[in-house]
């Protein structure tokens, strides 16, 4: 019940708000950690082994202080409890934030060319400064698919099967990730373990995440679509609600991306290269919030049955 609760709150609280930009946010610890580990030890020799012993202990950090703070505040206050576990929630929760970036790309390119590269670069961690305006929009859309998973699919899903505990680490192995998990010179040995280990906690969400997509669409016919797809993407598991979406809209991602100064050619994902709109842009929206909403209703008929 607590848990059913805590999550009710937060997603409120979300869908009111978003990101809260104006609180204290754990991310932001996390990447403050993880930037002075990687400063202390990327260094030398053995970088992958001081990498992978970095992201052991700051996972293994994480999961005992939230259950061991779970724990204490039971004892003094279920209330208090729930309360606590509402505010961890909606720190994990980033739905309603990203959609609203997305509206802001697609509305804003209309108006001007240079100002929509400016706000997709929010968003996205790819140079930005010579791209399209198709470009714009369908980096806006993949994004928006991506974070479907990594922002409210796969928080939710290990919220279901380890609580807040669960979701903080699920958080920590996606910021170490995003911070370190890089191919580049710098990071390709120290970042890889985090990003292996990545791979492995979004695999099930990310699959979970294009399953429902392609659910609520009502377009059954997209499995294939998506099987064939999906696992084209040069990541094992953004590919999969990229490709649901690609499918829905029946359009196509994927092609050259600028990363720190070099050029990487991504898989294409679907074959339609037809032009963007911003009709295309409410209806992913819509896909999105039908998607959060049937796994807000799976995690809290299945939160009565786990026991955190």
């Amino acid at each position: 019940m607590i848990k059913s609760i805590s999550l009710l709150i937060a997603w409120g609280l979300d869908l009111l708000f978003g990101d809260p930009v104006s609180l204290p946010h754990p991310v932001v610890g996390f990447g403050k950690m993880i930037d002075a580990g990687e400063q202390a030890f990327n260094r030398g020799n053995r970088r992958f082994l001081k990498g992978m012993i970095l992201t052991l202990l700051l996972v293994a950090g994480i999961f005992f202080l939230m259950l061991g703070l779970q724990k204490l505040i039971a004892n003094f206050s279920p209330l208090l409890l729930i309360l606590l576990n509402a505010l961890f929630v909606f720190y994990c929760l980033a739905g309603t934030t990203l959609i609203r970036e997305v509206r802001k790309v697609f509305l804003i390119v209309e108006q001007s060319l240079p100002e929509g590269r400016q706000q997709v670069s929010r968003i996205v961690g790819r140079d930005t400064s010579e791209m399209s305006a198709q470009e714009i929009r369908s980096a806006a859309l993949e994004t928006l698919s991506e974070n479907l998973s990594d922002g409210v699919i796969a928080p939710l899903f290990w919220y279901l099967l380890a609580g807040v505990p669960g979701m903080m680490v699920y958080k920590m192995i996606n910021t170490l990730d995003s911070m370190i998990g890089y191919r580049n010179e710098r990071y390709k040995d120290f970042g890889r373990f985090a990003a292996r280990l990545d791979d492995v906690v979004n695999y099930l969400p990310a699959r979970l995440t294009a399953f429902l997509m392609v659910l609520v669409s009502g377009k059954f016919s997209l499995f294939s679509f998506v099987r064939k797809y999906g696992k084209q993407h040069i990541s094992p598991n953004a590919g999969y609600p990229e490709a649901a979406l690609a499918g829905i809209l029946n359009c196509r991602f994927g092609g050259p991306h600028n990363y720190f100064g070099k050029e990487v050619w991504k898989p294409f994902i679907g074959t339609n290269d037809r032009l963007l709109t911003t009709k295309d842009m409410e209806r992913a929206i819509r896909i999105n919030r039908m998607t959060e909403l049937v796994m807000m209703a799976i995690v809290l008929s299945l939160s009565f049955f786990l026991p955190y």
